[in-house]
């Protein structure tokens, strides 16, 4: 056998291998959701028959729900909030069936649901779920559509059919996968590279601050804050030894909204609460924004804070100058591979 042949099976072997363990991880993800989501399911329909014997008390799913919130959350740790609690017993109520669930929405997260349960009205909340389901959404997108009341707009004011609700988004979110892209011919440099872009630039942001030398340890990257609301993910957390603080940065393609600035002072206020520890100074939120040309940071500095940040924090933080120089390099190496790749 040629080195050839044999360099050629060994990389069929290898890739029959790696293909084995996608379908195992894929397969394991899949069972886990499912056993998850009928877990939930299950919750809430005891909740419901629980609520049932005691109704001649009106407080009595309130004092129940909390309850069984302090229990779970002591015995198994944060997830099982009243908020989380009550979109169980809401899910069940909405979907009465579990095998109504396995036959029309088998491919949806948890995430899914509790997004639509948001919405209020049990019939479109079941509109939302079948839809997202034979329509394949993300959370993502799914979100969005829910934020911009798409089912009230599909019933009430109906569209022509060359109109189609968030079309833009969906082929943006379809065209994050490379095999879709190249499979319905759009090339790189189309469109809808805004995520990619984003992923290049917070990399080498995350490189550059660590090679700044200035007392930056790397914590995390979309790191998870959750509440009993919502899941937030920071793009980039870093711990400053030397300023004894955390350091939370978070990247936007485009300019920097009045909005951008308050989600991270939410950020910054739920990290203190969450992760903050005696000895620490108050955490420090960095908003960034792609366009170079724009006011490119904006401060979280919470109130009281201000003077530690002017005397101290600004020493060992990275100037606007050397940032907005950092992204500009980056934005055009991505321009420069993308035009070489599409050549």
């Amino acid at each position: 056998m040629s080195d050839l042949t044999l360099h050629s099976n060994t990389e069929s072997f290898i890739g029959d291998i790696k293909r084995l363990v996608e379908q195992g991880r894929n397969a394991a993800y899949g069972a886990v959701n499912a056993v998850m989501i009928e877990t939930y399911w299950r919750i809430g329909q005891r909740i419901v028959e629980q609520e049932q014997k005691g109704k001649e008390r009106a407080d009595y799913g309130t004092q129940l729900i909390e309850m069984l919130s302090q229990e779970l959350t002591q015995t198994y740790g944060k997830g099982f909030s009243g908020r989380y609690l009550r979109a169980f017993r809401h899910f069940y109520l909405v979907v009465p069936d579990i095998e109504i669930w396995k036959s029309r929405f088998p491919n949806l997260t948890w995430t899914h649901i509790f997004k639509s349960l948001r919405v209020g009205n049990d019939t479109a909340i079941r509109w939302y779920l079948e839809t997202a389901s034979t329509e394949a959404w993300s959370v993502r997108i799914l979100d969005r559509n829910i934020a911009t009341q798409y089912y009230e707009r599909h019933f009430q004011q109906p569209q022509l059919p060359s109109e189609k609700p968030n079309e833009e988004i969906e082929k943006a979110e379809l065209l994050q996968s490379p095999r879709i892209a190249e499979f319905l011919g759009f090339r790189k440099d189309d469109s809808y590279s805004e995520s990619q872009l984003e992923s290049a630039i917070i990399t080498h942001l995350q490189e550059f601050i660590m090679e700044m030398g200035r007392g930056f340890a790397f914590v995390g990257r979309q790191q998870l804050i959750r509440t009993a609301a919502q899941d937030y993910f920071i793009d980039l957390v870093f711990y400053n030894i030397i300023l004894k603080c955390y350091v939370l940065i978070d990247l936007k393609i485009g300019k920097i909204r009045h909005q951008d600035v308050g989600q991270m002072d939410m950020y910054v206020r739920m990290f203190d609460e969450l992760r903050g520890k005696e000895g620490n100074n108050p955490t420090i939120g960095i908003v960034l924004c792609s366009e170079t040309d724009e006011d490119i940071a904006k401060y979280s500095i919470l109130n009281g804070n201000e003077q530690l940040f002017a005397s101290k924090y600004k020493l060992y933080l990275p100037t606007e100058e050397e940032l907005r120089r950092e992204i500009e390099q980056q934005k055009e190496l991505y321009r420069l591979q993308q035009s070489s790749d599409c050549e």
